[in-house]
């Protein structure tokens, strides 16, 4: 089993960044990242990194802290201490050029209900100044990868959940983005949708390095070759799914000895 501290031992480089053993870059680096609300821990020191071509799970029970660790990731949120990296970029004094390389989906996606999903995706693009022949070539690819073909005129607001889910999923694509960051793409849809979803995010996989975040151990199984775990706002794996399930080939009983919690199956 790859423990916090094998998997710090192992990746800190001299100057205390993440080393790269493969020679692949880094594209998403958490620095020793802490979030807190006056006395509370919502996460503590929490270190890793994803290198280009990594599909990683971030695993854990509800209320273990990826949200917040992936709003710092982002730059959503300021970290109380430490730092983060996209491709390269320090995401508090750089976060417009590390930006440029990141499709973020939170758990709750920025859609307005009124708007048209054509609409919602032209201002998007607008908004990160991309138009013209260009915004046509994006929209056109993003409306193919997401399926979107059939409901592109409609309001988000009549739209299905998975619609929606696959909405917020284009306008994370739209700038052709090197990373994701999906806050449980697949939570709240039913099984055909979740079967979707994961194909495409399989798909995106090929060309793009991924975190998406999920407590139903299924996730890491279909879609993911890295597993970092985090619970009560401190790491307690990160590793392939192979190691996980080493000394504990049951899954749902891996996470229950790591979390305490329940997976949901």
């Amino acid at each position: 089993m790859t423990t916090l501290s094998d998997s710090a031992n192992s990746q800190a480089s001299q100057d205390g960044s993440p080393a790269d053993q493969s020679g692949s870059q880094a594209m998403i680096e958490a620095h020793d990242l802490s979030k807190f609300y006056g006395n509370f821990a919502a996460t503590r020191n929490v270190s890793f990194s994803i290198k280009q071509g990594e599909v990683a799970a971030f695993l854990g029970p509800n209320g273990a802290g990826k949200s917040t660790t992936m709003k710092l990731l982002t730059g959503y949120l300021a970290p109380s201490t430490g730092y983060a990296s996209i491709a390269g970029h320090n995401m508090a004094s750089d976060r417009i050029a590390g930006a440029k390389h990141l499709g973020y989906l939170p758990e709750n996606g920025p859609l307005y209900p009124d708007m048209s999903a054509h609409s919602l995706l032209t201002f998007f693009g607008n908004a990160r100044g991309i138009s013209g022949r260009r915004l046509e070539e994006r929209m056109e690819s993003v409306i193919g990868t997401c399926n979107l073909a059939s409901v592109i005129r409609k309001p988000i607001g009549k739209l299905s959940k998975g619609f929606r889910q696959r909405v917020g999923m284009a306008q994370a694509l739209l700038h052709d983005p090197d990373v994701l960051i999906l806050d449980e793409p697949t939570a709240g849809l039913d099984p055909n949708q979740i079967r979707e979803v994961r194909k495409m995010i399989r798909e995106l996989g090929e060309k793009k390095t991924i975190l998406l975040s999920t407590h139903i151990l299924q996730e890491v199984q279909a879609m993911c070759n890295r597993v970092v775990f985090i619970n009560e706002g401190r790491m307690v794996f990160d590793g392939t799914p192979a190691e996980l399930t080493r000394q504990q080939p049951d899954l749902d009983h891996r996470f229950h000895e790591l979390t305490g919690a329940e997976a949901i199956l």
